[in-house]
């Protein structure tokens, strides 16, 4: 698919493992400037292909000091563009360039105070909208001890000399502490002057832009024509149907696939949603027993992800057949999805059934024309479009459905259990007013048993485990505190109203270390 316009010249974060690379990237976005995630192996001759307006060295859990510390193609220094290094990123630019860098024995973490320096003609324009003074947030134990030739000191804390340097003639700044974490003050004040007093950059990157740059590439890739769309009824299909409708009219079917592996009434609220409220082309296809039957003795979650996400292709193929041998497929993939299946960019924490999950001989070219996006940018291009609030803000849903929700072999009496049981989970979040405080609230059915007591009498019976969390765009995420009234209401409708479940547990696990699905 071609590139929009308004990606062209992004800012490019490079990575050199941080737990805020993808942070980073958001902020970026935040100042409404085009940012994308690479790897540290990238080359000076690759990152000049890309035209990048700025580039931002992430931090890391490294030291520069040690055998096999990810280093930067140096040539990137000399390639014109301006570059920000943060933490480890500010380390490296110190160490790769002449700078001394030394442990000296204590560290800084957490909240620190920054003191700026007026070392050189003038202030740096990095700093022009914080005061002299500033709390910032520190995770590192190296300090750079002293500046490249040619570099300036421009901030330093108690245990920190050079806390913020810079060669403004080279264009290259580097600061020790993450102005990318809410704690800094002024921290995004600080990328917004990288972006824009040093990059160049304008805050071209919005909505309105866009839905006009998905459009017109769109169109252009399919031209005149057929194509399918798949549709869950979830916000990230969605939106993309409503883009590629807004694109191509009546050259768009959307092809809804029942797996059987559905939230509770799922099917129906589809029908009803966007066939008859948006009068959209809608083919329903009923395949629970063809997936239920291609997931018999799955137990392993990565061949579940790859069976249903070749059935679903196959599904799709067929259809199209049926619609005249459509060539494109829309699907909503976004870019946590990419990230996390794995490519050259990413290890592969998880294979998303739209990414990972595809198979190789699949006769579709693919539309994606949320590929660049996170969770948020989707709800607000949702809502530029004029989708309805119970849309645009529905929690998400994992295209495997509760396949992946099942922690085991998945047979349709699990499915009907854990069905109930999170129909209960989002009833009773909802009522407690907390469905759009919350990222994902959802049951999990693990293939195990646990003893129980009722009625006098043993029982033996699956636990639920209920999971809750909070999070901007999925890549990270906290598990949510949800009040004791609220845990109390769940657990006792769960172990009443379900067959087949005596007990109910909390997952109290933020990602990472966890995801936030169990498979």
């Amino acid at each position: 698919m071609t590139v929009p316009d308004n990606t062209a010249s992004p800012v490019l974060v490079i990575d050199f493992g941080a737990q805020y690379a993808q942070l980073i990237a958001r902020r970026v976005r935040e100042a409404h400037v085009y940012s994308e995630i690479v790897p540290h192996t990238v080359t000076a001759s690759e990152l000049a292909a890309r035209r990048p307006a700025g580039i931002v060295l992430s931090g890391g859990p490294k030291s520069v000091n040690v055998a096999g510390a990810p280093l930067l193609d140096p040539d990137v220094y000399e390639l014109g563009i301006p570059v920000l290094g943060i933490c480890y990123g500010a380390q490296l630019i110190a160490r790769q360039l002449g700078g001394v860098v030394d442990g000296n024995g204590k560290g800084e973490y957490g909240r620190t105070s920054v003191t700026l320096t007026s070392d050189g003609p003038a202030p740096s324009v990095l700093f022009g909208a914080v005061p002299p003074v500033f709390d910032v947030w520190m995770s590192h134990f190296d300090a750079i001890a002293e500046a490249p030739p040619g570099f300036r000191s421009t901030a330093l804390t108690a245990d920190a000399p050079v806390a913020a340097l810079e060669d403004p003639s080279r264009g290259i700044f580097g600061v020790q502490f993450h102005p990318e974490v809410v704690h800094t003050h002024g921290g995004q004040a600080i990328l917004k002057a990288f972006l824009y007093d040093v990059c160049g950059c304008r805050p071209a990157w919005t909505m309105t832009s866009v839905i006009e740059a998905s459009v017109e590439a769109i169109r252009e890739q399919v031209r005149s024509e057929r194509v399918i769309c798949g549709l869950s009824g979830g916000v990230d299909s969605a939106v993309a149907a409503a883009l590629v409708h807004k694109a191509i009219g009546s050259q768009l079917t959307c092809v809804f696939v029942d797996t059987g592996l559905l939230r509770a009434g799922e099917a129906d609220q589809v029908e009803a949603t966007f066939r008859e409220q948006f009068n959209v082309d809608l083919v329903h296809v009923k395949a629970a027993d063809r997936f239920l039957g291609a997931l018999d003795d799955i137990v392993d979650p990565e061949r579940k992800r790859k069976i249903i996400g070749e059935t679903f292709i196959r599904v799709f193929e067929e259809a199209a057949s049926d619609l005249g041998d459509a060539r494109f497929l829309v699907q909503g993939t976004l870019y946590p999805d990419i990230i996390e299946s794995g490519t050259k960019d990413a290890a592969k924490i998880k294979s998303h059934h739209n990414v990972g999950g595809l198979p190789d001989d699949m006769q579709f070219e693919l539309v994606e024309p949320l590929r660049n996006l996170f969770k948020d940018e989707v709800r607000a291009v949702g809502e530029e479009l004029g989708l309805p609030e119970e849309i645009v803000w529905r929690q998400p849903f994992p295209g495997p459905g509760l396949a992946v929700r099942i922690v085991g072999g998945v047979t349709a009496e699990r499915v009907t259990i854990l069905q109930a049981a999170d129909a209960i989970v989002i009833e009773e979040i909802r009522r407690a007013g907390l469905y759009r405080e919350l990222w994902q609230s959802f049951a999990v059915l693990p293939v195990v048993k646990t003893v129980g007591v009722m009625g006098d009498e043993r029982t033996y019976a699956h636990p639920i485990i209920i999971r809750a969390v909070t999070s901007e765009d999925a890549m990270t995420a906290d598990w949510a505190r949800l009040p004791y009234e609220v845990l109390e209401r769940l657990s006792s409708r769960i172990i009443n109203e379900v067959p087949g479940v005596n007990r109910v547990a909390f997952d109290i696990t933020s990602k990472p270390p966890g995801t936030i699905e169990w498979e």
